[in-house]
């Protein structure tokens, strides 16, 4: 079996709702990283990649059509580059990334581009429509929201509203003090769009609030429940955003060939199923399965990314794995910068490689919660 690498991760900037890529089309926003690829590492789109796996959680509407095979014609790639669209809902940009490495360890290729893209404006959540029927209850006695699975999970585990305020305080000044120091210039690429029929420049992400504190999230509403009746509100959960991510990700045999340095080896990939009523938890059983399978603990993992999808799914996951916050989200994370759903998990993922050669650290793991109860995970490894 030979390795697959992660070469190179890249991202646009996550424009808030109704901001700046407002009038964007999800494709021509999908095609930005693949640009951005190409010319940081010199290969030619449409002779060298052999595929291109495209996260997309609402493929409906202007992100119908599979949008993976889109992206790639729209960056001019021709028609010789396939694509494909999956939905693992809110892990699909991390799926894809896993996909493409399952792909190059089992030695069918050797360049893929994994990643994805959600226009969250232009193509709300929910277009896609409801497909649950009558045969679901016959299993399960209930469909609860993701916003009400993450009111259980404070619940089962206890959390206050200071709890779950503390990590989104957290996470808006984390985003902050690593913007301001440049953490994020290497991943996030420029954008040039139109907007109201003006040229603009987008550069960094929209949505964040770094000067957020626990003070000020005290005296927002809550989002899914009666009042006293509940932890979860707007400004601990993740930001609704627009946005697209992408990896280069090749065998050891393609980067000599190419001349390319990876960032990073991915070691291992995971997935489970959990109770689909809290729904969230699943980041739990995949981490701590995920680093059995490979006789580690959180002590040998020196940064974590957790998406931050609401603040109680941090929470647990830190009581339940005993990972340290310190290492985990040091850059801030989705609710700061967002949440662009079938990106969110390449954005997370790429974060990595950059992280570990920053704190000279040998191993990241990247964990997201799934709706419908799953989670996922993967393992990298810095390469010097």
């Amino acid at each position: 079996m030979q390795d697959a690498y992660i070469v190179d991760a890249v991202r646009t900037p996550f424009g808030k709702e109704g901001g700046s890529f407002t009038d964007t089309h999800p494709q021509d926003l999908a095609a930005e990283p693949l640009l951005a690829l190409e010319e940081r590492n010199g290969f030619e789109g449409s002779e060298d990649i052999e595929d291109v796996i495209y996260g997309c959680v609402t493929p409906s509407d202007e992100q119908a059509n599979n949008i993976g095979r889109l992206a790639p014609m729209v960056a001019g790639w021709g028609d010789d580059v396939p694509g494909v669209q999956l939905d693992r809902m809110c892990g699909s940009g991390q799926q894809a990334i896993n996909f493409a490495a399952g792909q190059i360890r089992g030695g069918m290729h050797d360049v893929i581009v994994a990643g994805g893209v959600e226009h969250m404006s232009r193509v709300p959540m929910g277009s896609a429509g409801n497909s649950i029927t009558d045969t679901y209850f016959e299993h399960f006695d209930e469909l609860t929201t993701q916003g009400e699975g993450a009111e259980r999970i404070a619940e089962q585990w206890g959390f206050s509203r200071d709890d779950v305020d503390s990590i989104a305080a957290d996470s808006q000044s984390r985003w902050g003090e690593a913007a301001d120091a440049g953490k994020y210039d290497d991943q996030v690429v420029p954008v040039e769009t139109e907007l109201d029929g003006e040229s603009v420049v987008v550069e960094e992400d929209e949505h964040p609030r770094p000067g957020t504190d626990k003070e000020t999230l005290s005296q927002l509403p809550l989002a899914f429940r009666a009042p006293d009746d509940g932890v979860i509100h707007a400004g601990n959960s993740s930001g609704i955003v627009d946005g697209s991510a992408a990896t280069l990700v090749a065998s050891g045999e393609a980067c000599e060939e190419h001349g390319w340095e990876p960032m990073a080896r991915i070691v291992d990939t995971h997935v489970v199923g959990v109770d689909p009523v809290t729904m969230l938890t699943g980041p739990i059983p995949a981490t701590n399965e995920i680093l059995e399978q490979n006789d580690m603990t959180v002590d040998d993992i020196d940064r974590f990314e957790v998406n931050e999808a609401f603040a109680s799914v941090i929470t647990a996951w830190l009581e339940e794995t005993g990972a340290d916050w310190e290492k985990t989200n040091v850059w801030g994370g989705a609710i700061a910068h967002g949440h662009p759903l079938g990106a969110t998990g390449a954005g997370l993922l790429g974060k990595l490689p950059y992280q570990l050669e920053e704190c000279d650290g040998q191993y990241g793991l990247c964990t997201m919660c799934i709706g419908f109860g799953q989670g996922v995970a993967t393992i990298i490894e810095r390469v010097e």
